[in-house]
């Protein structure tokens, strides 16, 4: 780690092209290792009784299926729809059951603030929506979240469980002012409490938090600093530790507090530049709250075709550690935002990491559809309603497991093809199971079109369901059906 201030990078860029430019650009010239496991699409779902199937190749939404209407009825594989609120989302979804068995849910309401406003303000509102649940088929609005890091979170909304803690940091694309919010839900879920509004992340983008939900660790990104917070008195948070010259996405942590799984996107330095993908950062000396702690690099870890490593979640099987990674984006010139779609781009999607090693980490299975496949790319459907949006598109974005411990399934939004739900009982050979996606049809709303998944899904197991958000469409609640989640 180097935490010397000379390479401390511009701190502040308000610009969200010129940052997330910057960003890209990075992991556009990092090396990727060679990975001894297939690029290949992982295995098409079996769609059960009830089912509305893809009709073209898997997790493809073609562009025939608008002009004949087949789109607008949705797609669905082994789920239903049983419940939905308002038109747009974002990056996060979370689910919480509070001290009086109230379940509640909570989502932030936009993609990019404040350009997606404008077409954004609707039934939910602004900033972070807090739903009460009592009735999945019918979500109440409690909430909005409007306070300035819940108004503008982008990727870094956060809720821990054990402590009811829901926490956000002031962020853009690129990175902000790094207020840290942190909220109370555990009383009463449906009304969130404010504890602390502090300038202890310095600056944001995205985060982390140990599980005991004493440290929140804020990334910058494009800003180049990570950032440990002490919150153990969540109504005074303390700003522990801060390193410079990173070019870090979002972080995980190990279940002991001592492990942090970071996304890294690669940072420039002198002209040469960091490896994108997993980086293992040492954080003992941070949890344990010594002075001045240090958080040394353990191991990092490179993969063939990547693209935007977006965030590692740890999760346990038969015995073993693994981190369930994924990509988002396509691997491009972020620099010609407008610029013309690039069938040669790569798609990272996601991959299974094992970490037993955690100083020798290795690919043991990648997660891919088939539209996300260099020949899918180049042909008919990059002319599908939001397939050749470079910030859309049929590439990945974030991912969620129900538990830490033998999951059975995840799920990930995979933008463009929505949610999708995968089998990782066998590490090294996942399995699609089943999907949901509710695209919009072009004409609808102004500058909207297509599908936009990017939240990490939500999970309520005991009723098989997932909760989501679409950027275009709002907050799902998904059904698992024809038996894809039994012996969960």
């Amino acid at each position: 780690m180097n935490e010397s201030r000379r390479t401390r990078p511009t701190v502040v860029r308000l610009v969200a092209i010129t940052a997330i430019a910057a960003l890209v650009v990075a992991v556009a010239a990092t090396s990727n290792a060679d990975d001894p496991v297939s690029d290949a699409a992982v295995p098409r779902a079996d769609c059960g009784p009830g089912s509305r199937p893809e009709t073209s190749t898997q997790g493809r939404v073609p562009a025939a299926d608008y002009e004949s209407g087949r789109a607008q009825k949705g797609y669905s594989c082994n789920t239903r729809r049983i419940g939905h609120y308002g038109s747009s989302g974002g990056f996060k979804t979370f689910r919480y059951v509070d001290t009086a068995g109230r379940a509640c849910a909570y989502y932030d309401s936009t993609l990019l603030f404040p350009n997606d406003v404008p077409f954004n303000v609707g039934s939910e509102g602004l900033g972070v929506i807090a739903l009460d649940m009592s009735d999945p088929r019918k979500p109440v609005k409690t909430a909005e979240l409007t306070t300035p890091a819940m108004l503008s979170p982008h990727e870094t909304v956060l809720l821990n469980q054990r402590r009811g803690l829901l926490v956000a940091i002031a962020s853009t694309v690129g990175t902000n002012a790094g207020i840290v919010e942190v909220y109370d839900v555990r009383s009463d879920c449906r009304h969130p409490k404010l504890l602390s509004s502090t300038p202890t992340g310095l600056l944001g983008h995205e985060s982390g938090m140990a599980p005991d939900g004493r440290t929140l660790y804020v990334s910058s990104t494009s800003g180049g600093t990570l950032t440990a917070v002490d919150l153990s008195d969540p109504q005074k948070p303390l700003t522990l530790f801060t390193t410079f010259g990173v070019n870090y996405h979002g972080m995980r942590v190990s279940q002991d507090g001592n492990r942090l799984y970071v996304a890294e996107i690669g940072y420039s330095q002198d002209g040469a530049y960091s490896n994108g993908g997993l980086t293992i950062l040492d954080v003992s000396q941070i949890q344990k709250r010594v002075p001045a702690p240090k958080a040394p690099v353990v191991s990092k870890l490179a993969w063939h075709g990547g693209s935007i490593p977006q965030v590692p979640i740890p999760m346990r099987i038969n015995g073993h550690e693994y981190l369930l990674e994924i990509d988002e984006f396509a691997n491009f010139d972020f620099s010609n935002p407008s610029g013309p779609y690039q069938a040669d781009a790569p798609v990272g999607a996601a991959r299974i990491i094992n970490i037993d090693d955690d100083k020798h980490p290795r690919v043991v299975s990648n997660i891919r559809l088939q539209v996300n496949q260099p020949k899918s790319r180049n042909g008919p459907a990059q002319h599908d309603p939001g397939a050749d949006s470079q910030l859309q598109g049929y590439t990945g974005h974030y991912c969620s497991v129900p538990r830490r411990v033998n999951p059975k399934i995840v799920a990930c939004s995979f933008i463009a093809s929505g949610l999708r739900v995968f089998d990782v009982r066998n590490p090294r050979k996942p399995k699609e199971v089943g999907y949901f996606n509710k695209p919009l049809a072009p004409g609808v709303r102004q500058g909207k079109s297509g599908a936009y998944a990017m939240s990490a899904p939500a999970w309520d197991m005991k009723r098989e369901q997932i909760w989501y958000t679409d950027g275009n469409t709002g907050f799902h609640v998904v059904k698992l059906t024809n038996g894809i989640a039994a012996g969960w």
